[in-house]
């Protein structure tokens, strides 16, 4: 359960990962987590869950908190959900938790799913499917997408590019195709009552994330992973007109700080009315916040 001051924060950050748990675990290797620095251009940081409500308080601002689950993929470990959400709750007027499930674990992971919703709070889930290797119009992930329309939790997709993996030999076998948003619009109309927010501006696919969120009324967008600088012009058009109620701000924290993000944000040209739904209102009515 949320304790978010709504009216008093200055923004929801609706995506920031967590990279270290408490027992020093991190949430990918230590090759992927460089070449993601070297693309973001900055260090590799690893922040607890801690670390990120610290962070977000100072700047009165909520953040939705998650780590991504690879492990059927990749081999790696992840940190736990379990941990995540729990420390979270220490925090409840900054973060807001999500999950992350690979689809490889299925019916572990849907009834994972239920566990972590009903017994440690979590608000949504978060996938990767470049980096978890699948397609979100595989039919043998509905079951999980079910329970969380069930549940009333949002899905949160990445979509587009990925720094992670960037710049190595192969990308180390990361897929960009499984992060092609035409895959979760079979997703958005096979589950017409589940949330889904598309992360990133989708780059090279801006066009068709633009095309899903203003035909499907469940499907939103989220501005994180990109400097609001290098922000398609069509993305920013739709921004500020057909899908003004349907864009959220988010940073990709710690890759991306919300004061950068914040500070190229500013010099776009988006409307005065426009700036606070994409900051604060959108995510509310997203994320269920004022039912929470």
């Amino acid at each position: 359960m949320t304790n978010l001051d709504l009216d008093a924060l200055v923004a929801i950050d609706v995506h920031t990962h967590v990279h270290a748990d408490d027992h020093g675990h991190l949430t990918m290797d230590d090759e992927l987590l460089d070449a993601a620095a070297r693309y973001f251009k900055g260090e590799a940081p690893q922040p607890t869950v801690a670390d990120i409500a610290e962070h977000y308080r100072a700047l009165k601002m909520a953040a939705v908190v998650f780590t991504v689950d690879t492990e059927m993929a990749t081999g790696h470990r992840p940190v736990s959900n379990e941990e995540i959400a729990d420390a979270a709750a220490q925090f409840p007027d900054t973060l807001i938790p999500f999950g992350s499930i690979d689809p490889a674990r299925g019916l572990s992971g849907v009834r994972a799913a239920r566990r972590l919703v009903e017994d440690h709070g979590v608000r949504g889930f978060k996938f990767h499917p470049s980096i978890q290797a699948f397609e979100p119009n595989d039919r043998r992930v509905y079951p999980l997408y079910e329970e969380f329309q069930s549940l009333g939790v949002p899905a949160l997709f990445h979509t587009g590019q990925t720094g992670i993996g960037a710049g190595l030999p192969g990308g180390r076998g990361i897929k960009l195709r499984y992060s092609d948003p035409m895959l979760v619009d079979d997703v958005a109309a096979d589950f017409p009552d589940l949330t889904i927010i598309l992360a990133h501006p989708s780059v090279p696919w801006a066009d068709s994330s633009i095309s899903i969120a203003t035909h499907k009324a469940n499907v939103y967008v989220d501005l994180s992973g990109w400097s609001p600088k290098y922000f398609p012009p069509q993305l920013v058009r739709a921004a500020n007109t057909l899908l003004k109620h349907k864009v959220l701000f988010g940073s990709d924290f710690p890759l991306i700080t919300p004061q950068r993000w914040l500070r190229d944000f500013d010099t776009l040209d988006i409307r005065d009315e426009v700036r606070p739904l994409i900051m604060k209102e959108n995510a509310i009515r997203a994320l269920g916040l004022r039912d929470a």
